[in-house]
């Protein structure tokens, strides 16, 4: 399993966020309700964890932190204790354990990116970081007009329909979601989740190709 644990930056000097961040993922938990295992709570002042049954819901919520800049991510993947606890603060097991060295790793300023995976399969988290770390990068530096084709792509909407939605031509929806680097994401992701699986020790890990999108 997974364990997604996230600790804000700064959070003395720019006031605490939880409880925001709490409410403004909402969405995202009805998104990735099936892959969610134990809720996204507070843990201790300015901490929040998760317990999740797939990796594909830990490497989206690693992103979708990563972009607010706000906070430092980490993801332990391995085994957990059963029966599990009412929550994850009150659960333990080997994810639990690895995603605390995560985070802690996350948070030193030897890291290019704030966002580290530690599993029980020591060579696959490596990996797993540095495809995490290159992704985070990537949407750490895209611009906001980037992030309306993102956003609006991520809402099912075709090229043309986000060009009418934003009053541009279907080339210029293109020409944001190359700058935005959308499609080299889209193709990175599922490496990503396969490299944090792997490092669950839940297989060797395989890619299954990306679907195509419509234009």
């Amino acid at each position: 399993m997974f364990v997604v644990t996230a600790d804000q930056h700064r959070s003395t000097e720019m006031g605490e966020r939880v409880d925001e961040l709490l409410a403004e993922l909402a969405p995202w938990n009805a998104r990735w309700e099936a892959q969610i295992v134990l809720p996204l709570e507070r843990t201790v002042g300015d901490e929040v964890q998760i317990l999740l049954g797939g990796a594909e819901a830990a490497v989206d919520l690693a992103l979708t932190l990563c972009r607010t800049e706000q906070w430092a991510v980490g993801i332990g993947a391995g085994a957990v204790e059963h029966p599990l606890g009412p929550s994850a603060r009150a659960s333990s097991g080997s994810a639990f354990i690895q995603a605390r060295y995560a985070v802690e790793r996350a948070r030193s300023r030897t890291e290019p990116v704030p966002l580290v995976v530690q599993g029980d399969h020591p060579e696959a988290a490596v990996a797993a970081t540095a495809v995490l770390q290159l992704l985070g990068g990537v949407v750490r530096r895209r611009a906001d007009t980037g992030w309306e084709v993102s956003d609006l792509t991520e809402q099912g909407l075709t090229r043309a329909q986000i060009a009418a939605e934003l009053g541009i031509t279907v080339s210029a929806v293109s020409q944001r979601a190359r700058s935005a680097m959308l499609e080299e994401e889209r193709r990175s992701r599922p490496v990503a989740a396969a490299l944090i699986s792997a490092a669950a020790g839940e297989g060797s890990w395989k890619v299954a190709p990306p679907q195509d999108q419509e234009d």
